[in-house]
C-alpha cells in the first residue's frame, strides 16, 4: 500500500510498502530495477513517469519511496460521478503518457498493465463549477493542472524477459493477449486506446470478467475479428447469437464507435484498437497524429529536441 510521510529538508513524498510476502517483494525487486533504469536513462525528468527518490527494506518489507502524486485518472472521474473528461483535456493529458510510454518501449520495456488507476495526476488540486447535465444543474469538479504520470512498474518487462502468458488488467487486455497468440509493445497500445475511450464516455469501454464474453463485446464495438486470427487459437469458431443473458449484457453495454463528432480522435483511436498487431500503430507514430497537432506545436514553441528522439 501507498503511504505519505516527510523527508529530508520537509519534502512530502510517498513511500510504497510491499508485504513481506516473497512473491511480493519479488515484483517489487522487479520494479526497483526498472525505476533506476528509467532514472538513469531520463535523468532531466522530460518523460511522465513517476520517479523513484529511494529504497530500503524495513524487517522483510521492501519500501519503495516515490514521488508524491495526486488521484490517480479513475479516481477523479468516480469523484467527479464518472463525468467524461472533454477531448481537449483528453489530448493534453493523452500527450503526456503517449511521450512516456512511447520513451518505455524505445528502451525495450513494455509496461503490461496501463489503466486509469496508474495514471496519476501530479497534483489534486481542484475547483467547482456549474453544469446543466439533463436539466439539472450539477456541481462538477474541474482540475486547475492535467499534468499526469504514469506508475506501477512491477510487471512492466523488458524485451528479452521471459514474457507471462497472461498480463494486463482485464477490461485493458489487448485480443491477442486473451487469444494466447503471444503479445509485444503493441499490447500497451491496446490498453491506452481502452483508456482513452473511458476519459471519453465516462465508462469502461469493456466491462466484463469473462474472456468469450470480452472478445464479443471487442466485436459488437469494433467489429468482426479476423479469420486468420481466430484460427491460430480456441476461438476459432466464434457464435454470440445464443439468446441468454451473456448476449443481453453486451448488447445493453456495448455500441459501434460514433466517429462524426470528434473524427480526430476517433480516427487515432480506431489505429490503436486494431485487432491485428501487425497493423496496430505504434506509439510513436501516434504521436504524430493530426490528433496532436496542436501540443506538438506548443510543445516545439518552447522546446528543441536533438535527432531520434521521437518527441
Amino acid at each position: 500500500f501507498l503511504s505519505s510521510c516527510l523527508c529530508s529538508g520537509n519534502q512530502r513524498v510517498a513511500v510504497k510498502i510491499v508485504k513481506n510476502i516473497e512473491c511480493f517483494c519479488e515484483v517489487a525487486r522487479s520494479e526497483i530495477a526498472v525505476l533506476e533504469e528509467i532514472n538513469g536513462l531520463d535523468d532531466n525528468n522530460r518523460f511522465a513517469c513517476v520517479r523513484m527518490l529511494d529504497w530500503f527494506d524495513h524487517e522483510g518489507h521492501i519500501c519503495i519511496v516515490l514521488e508524491l502524486l495526486g488521484l490517480s485518472t479513475f479516481d477523479f472521474l468516480r469523484q467527479n460521478d464518472f463525468l467524461p473528461f472533454s477531448v481537449e483535456q483528453i489530448r493534453h493529458m493523452a500527450f503526456q503518457i503517449f511521450r512516456a510510454v512511447c520513451f518505455l518501449h524505445r528502451n525495450k520495456l513494455t509496461h503490461t498493465d496501463l489503466k486509469p488507476e496508474n495514471i496519476l495526476f501530479v497534483s489534486s488540486e481542484v475547483n467547482t463549477e456549474a453544469l446543466v447535465v439533463n436539466s439539472k444543474i450539477c456541481r462538477r469538479r474541474k482540475l486547475g493542472n492535467l499534468d499526469v504520470k504514469v506508475v506501477d512498474f512491477g510487471t512492466a518487462t523488458f524485451d528479452h524477459e521471459h514474457h507471462e502468458s497472461l498480463v494486463s488488467t482485464r477490461h485493458y487486455r489487448a485480443p491477442e493477449v486473451i487469444l494466447d497468440l503471444g503479445w509485444n509493445q503493441s499490447c500497451d497500445v491496446w490498453s491506452l486506446g481502452c483508456v482513452l475511450m473511458e476519459f471519453y464516455l465516462g465508462r469502461t469501454l469493456f466491462p466484463t470478467h469473462d474472456s468469450k464474453e470480452h472478445l464479443a463485446m471487442m466485436e459488437k464495438v469494433l467489429g468482426p475479428i479476423p479469420p486468420h486470427l481466430l484460427k491460430q487459437t480456441r476461438y476459432e469458431h466464434l457464435n454470440w447469437e445464443d439468446q441468454n443473458s451473456s448476449d443481453d449484457h453486451i448488447r445493453t453495454h456495448c455500441q459501434p464507435l460514433k466517429v462524426d463528432a470528434e473524427r480526430q480522435l476517433f480516427d487515432l483511436l480506431g489505429c490503436m484498437l486494431e485487432y491485428d498487431v501487425c497493423r496496430r500503430i505504434t506509439l510513436e507514430e501516434a504521436l504524430w497524429h493530426p490528433f496532436f497537432s496542436p501540443m506538438r506545436t506548443m510543445l516545439k514553441s518552447i522546446i528543441i529536441y536533438p535527432p531520434g528522439c521521437g518527441i
